[in-house]
């Protein structure tokens, strides 16, 4: 049977052979990635490199290749919110196993190792600012996993359950799905100094998240369900926005994924650290070491 070949309005590829939002070319594509939120913050991965070999900036995503240790490494923003981590990966995952010439998927998958290092919010109280928490289980509130097949196949379907019924799970909502970080990864990166969680991505920054400004909310009390759930020993650590669909997208294409997010408030205690970014640069230079 042919391999399918990919229309030109599923995979936009630029005239100078680029993928369509990342502008780059597949021999720019490492295997080794560090993903951050804030393009600003690559030109600080990327102080830490032996050499830089290539830069590339698009709307939000600004990347900057070259060396670690020796090692081809790469550094990429991804901007703010779930959405774009479906750009990124699905794109990423193009350069990787799309033959652009042909439009097929290769015979030969190639298997990307990608860490995400962000920013939260801890929902509970010993999770002091500064604390490096691994996302070891996502947990999606986006809905971004659940337009791919297999879905259910990558998800822990039980803890699901559990938390839907717990909180009293608005239908107006997306259904929130679970996903397991890769392990091997995990165990890499994350040593006695890193703190391994379970991680909720929002869809949003304020009422998403339960922070009410101007405009009432509809849950007001889902934070506090969530803070007291519990399922097999497990408690929901903390806030961000994009662990999930880096795991979920990570796992059904058989990358491996993780995310690992430096505590800068507590949403329990109601403190937060706007001058987090000497932690975030500590961090790192962990991750580096460790990939």
């Amino acid at each position: 049977m042919a391999n399918r070949i990919i229309p030109e309005s599923e995979l936009i590829i630029n005239p100078d052979g680029s993928v369509f939002h990342l502008h780059l070319l597949p021999e720019q594509l490492t295997d080794r990635i560090i993903l951050v939120g804030d393009p600003a913050r690559v030109d600080m991965v990327a102080s830490f490199f032996d050499t830089k070999t290539f830069e590339v900036s698009s709307r939000e995503f600004h990347t900057i290749g070259g060396t670690y240790a020796g090692k081809p490494i790469m550094c990429l923003s991804h901007g703010i919110g779930p959405d774009n981590i479906d750009i990124v990966i699905n794109e990423l995952d193009a350069l990787a196993n799309v033959d652009f010439a042909t439009r097929e998927v290769r015979e030969n998958l190639r298997r990307l190792t990608m860490v995400r290092i962000g920013t939260s919010g801890a929902l509970q109280p010993e999770l002091s600012l500064g604390t490096p928490v691994i996302a070891e289980k996502s947990i999606g509130f986006d809905g971004v996993l659940n337009y791919y097949a297999g879905r259910n196949e990558v998800a822990d379907l039980e803890f699901e359950q559990a938390l839907c019924e717990h909180t009293g799970w608005n239908p107006l909502w997306a259904k929130p799905y679970v996903v397991d970080a890769d392990a091997e990864l995990v165990d890499m990166i994350g040593k006695d100094d890193m703190v391994r969680g379970n991680t909720i991505s929002a869809v949003g920054f304020y009422g998403p998240q339960g922070r009410e400004l101007r405009l009432p909310l509809s849950n007001p009390d889902l934070n506090r369900r969530i803070e007291e759930f519990e399922f097999k020993g497990r408690r929901v650590t903390n806030y961000e926005m994009e662990s999930a669909p880096l795991a979920g997208l990570g796992r059904l294409m058989g990358h491996r994924c993780m995310t690992v997010c430096s505590i800068i408030a507590n949403r329990f205690n109601t403190e937060a650290n706007p001058n987090y970014k000497s932690g975030i640069r500590d961090l790192i230079g962990t991750v580096l070491d460790r990939i």
